[in-house]
């Protein structure tokens, strides 16, 4: 017997024609030491309606009971609780009946003279009711989490998967989703049962880079992350993403669980947008040739007409002014217009010399910024100093004249924004590159200034030393002021360009 000093909670539905039974029933269970909450019912309409109210840890019901038996009694607590335990108690105890009763799902049979077994078989039945209840919840969500589960497989656009690989290098599918027929053009169930389904896919060319990731990532259990080709039965290619992580099952055999993405748009995209920036590229050095060729023909123009026109009316206005001995005013006139002049013919040949900076191609690079900078200071009146030329620098003429221009630009940019009394520039070489910085004192460079609309100077800078596989780079000075490094190849490296260029048709030919 229980420990009567225990207060365990029960709820308990009797199905009872005789008070008396039910009081000496719930008598024994308080005596058990159970805090009892019981409801005595004798009709089948009164147990439906006891059963719908709310849940009972334990049905003890009669054997015989008037219009009915413990058999319908036991059919209708199991439509509506199916865990519920049913202990049957009576009086009319025979072996057959108990076997009949258990067998149609009674949890046990008790005389109503022996009840000392009744609370260790409420005991038990309650705890086997709770483990059936914890099961049965287990695989409702179990199946709840598996159609939720093939209910996004079925929605995402990639092809969700798990694949086991051996020792031997073989793989096989164990689950594939249904979207594998849009992505490969092969339904799931074909994808199971082919031997090594997913190699066979893969394009031949392909095949090895793929193989070789795969153990990479296996061998430093990291996530694989590959893009290549696959050739459907149909003879279409497509660019696919594989992305998975391993998880190892014993010592010989992987399973890689992930997603295959279809990456055909993208990577045409990514195509086109190359052969579109080396068409822009082209264009643009185009336009840079265009452009050197209208300045040299102004240039020559300026000096060879203009600059020798201006010259000869200098010469005319000095033989004016030796037959105006008499006429001082007159004279005073006339060496006013040769001043102009002056001025005319030193901005002529100044400018010449920025459209066609002929000491560039005569003497160098490092000439030519230092005979701008010098240009500058005397322009613009703000000192600009050369720290270091290396005059050994040696490159090709485009090099060296994209560098000139964007030089010159920098020093423009110095002059419109900078607001700075000195300018320092700084020309060497390191290793294969030319660097040439241009520093100033100003107000700095705001990330703001970066974003301005229409602003074309620092983006012009750039985009042209890319051309030449350079770069452009811009930095704070203390305490104040701005660095501008320029850099460029020493030689433009126009076969790897070619190269790029064959690869994006030969890419753009495969897709």
């Amino acid at each position: 017997m229980l420990s009567a000093q225990r207060s365990i909670p029960l709820r308990v539905l009797f199905v009872e024609d005789d008070e008396n039974d039910a009081l000496l029933l719930a008598r024994h269970l308080r005596k058990e030491g159970y805090m009892l909450e019981s409801r005595q019912v004798n009709a089948l309409p009164d147990l439906e309606a006891a059963l719908g109210e709310r849940d009972w840890d334990v049905v003890i019901s009669d054997y015989a009971l008037p219009g009915f038996s413990a058999f319908e009694a036991l059919e209708t607590v199991q439509d509506y609780r199916a865990d519920t335990p049913f202990i049957v108690v009576s009086g009319m105890l025979d072996e057959a009946t108990a076997c009949a009763m258990m067998q149609a799902g009674a949890q046990d049979y008790l005389s109503k003279d022996k009840l000392d077994r009744l609370a260790p078989v409420i005991d038990r039945e309650r705890s086997e009711a709770q483990i059936r209840r914890e099961r049965r919840m287990a695989l409702e969500a179990v199946r709840a989490n598996d159609e939720r589960f093939r209910a996004l497989a079925a929605n995402v656009p990639g092809v969700l998967f798990q694949m086991q690989a051996s020792l031997a290098g073989n793989l096989r599918f164990l689950y594939v989703s249904e979207a594998s027929q849009m992505l490969l053009g092969v339904p799931a169930e074909e994808l199971l049962i082919r031997p090594d389904p997913l190699l066979g896919l893969i394009l031949e060319e392909d095949r090895a880079g793929f193989c070789q990731a795969l153990e990479h990532a296996d061998a430093r259990s990291s996530t694989l992350n590959w893009e290549g080709r696959v050739q459907l039965p149909g003879g279409d290619l497509k660019w696919i993403n594989i992305r998975c992580s391993p998880r190892y099952l014993d010592e010989d055999i992987t399973l890689w669980e992930g997603v295959m993405w279809n990456i055909t748009q993208s990577r045409c995209a990514e195509a086109e947008l190359r052969d579109s920036r080396a068409q822009l590229a082209e264009l643009s050095e185009h336009l840079q040739r265009v452009k050197e060729d209208e300045r040299d023909r102004i240039a020559r123009d300026i000096h060879d007409v203009l600059g020798g026109t201006l010259v000869g009316i200098k010469i005319s206005a000095k033989l004016l002014a030796g037959k105006l001995e008499q006429d001082e005013a007159l004279k005073k006139r006339v060496h006013d217009i040769e001043a102009m002049l002056d001025d005319a013919i030193t901005t002529a040949g100044r400018v010449a010399r920025e459209l066609r900076p002929g000491i560039l191609k005569e003497f160098g690079l490092a000439a030519a910024v230092e005979s701008f900078a010098e240009d500058f200071t005397h322009r613009v009146g703000i000192p600009c100093s050369i720290l270091c030329a290396d005059h050994d620098i040696e490159t090709d003429e485009d090099t060296a004249l994209a560098l000139f221009r964007t030089y010159q630009e920098a020093l423009t940019n110095v002059t419109k924004h900078a607001m700075a009394s000195r300018v320092e520039v700084r020309l060497m070489q390191e290793y294969d590159e030319i660097v040439l910085e241009v520093s100033d004192d100003g107000r700095g460079l705001q990330p703001e200034d970066l974003r301005k609309r229409k602003s074309f100077g620092l983006r012009g800078i750039r985009e042209r030393l890319k051309v030449l596989g350079g770069s452009m780079e811009l930095m704070g000075r203390e305490p104040h002021g701005t660095t501008i490094v320029l850099r460029a190849p020493l030689r433009v490296r126009r076969a790897e360009m070619d190269a790029e260029l064959t690869a994006v048709s030969d890419e753009q030919a495969r897709a």
